[in-house]
């Protein structure tokens, strides 16, 4: 699926799903299947060339909008599901029957998740330019951190 999305992206213009099978050397039912679960990642569109009845597919050559459209499909695939559970989990009686090093464990992994995603909610929300510039800060923040532990 990578693949397909790689070369969509980096071709920049509609493709149909032979010349994607062709040029990647996969079968064109992986292409098929590859490019269904891209679509229903929003990730890749059909498109409709003039004279040519084959569907064809085309990604944005926006890197911002793919990243986003990444995380949050990750988000709402993994991330999401996996906070339902835990705090479910940590709700349930059962958990009585659990160690304390397992309670405290889920409690952990349930902290770190949403601290996670409040801080990628912020992140999606700031233009990339200013995202841009707190990542840099960010690295150096890091940086600086490194140093005085020395």
């Amino acid at each position: 699926m990578a693949q397909i999305h790689a070369l969509l992206y980096l071709l920049g213009r509609p493709v149909p799903a032979e010349e994607i099978a062709e040029t990647l050397g996969v079968a064109r039912s992986n292409v098929s299947t590859s490019l269904k679960e891209l679509q229903s990642w929003g990730l890749a569109k059909v498109v409709h060339v003039m004279e040519d009845r084959r569907d064809h597919f085309e990604t944005s050559t926006d890197i911002w909008e793919l990243f986003k459209l990444i995380v949050e499909g990750r988000r709402r695939r993994e991330i999401d599901p996996t906070l339902t559970m835990l705090r479910d989990s940590l709700a349930s009686p059962e958990i009585e029957n659990e160690s304390r090093a397992t309670e405290q464990r889920v409690r952990e992994t349930l902290e770190f998740l949403e601290t996670l995603t409040t801080w990628s909610d912020e992140m999606l929300r700031m233009k990339p330019d200013t995202l841009m510039k707190t990542l840099g800060l960010g690295a150096k923040i890091s940086k600086t951190m490194r140093r005085t532990k020395s």
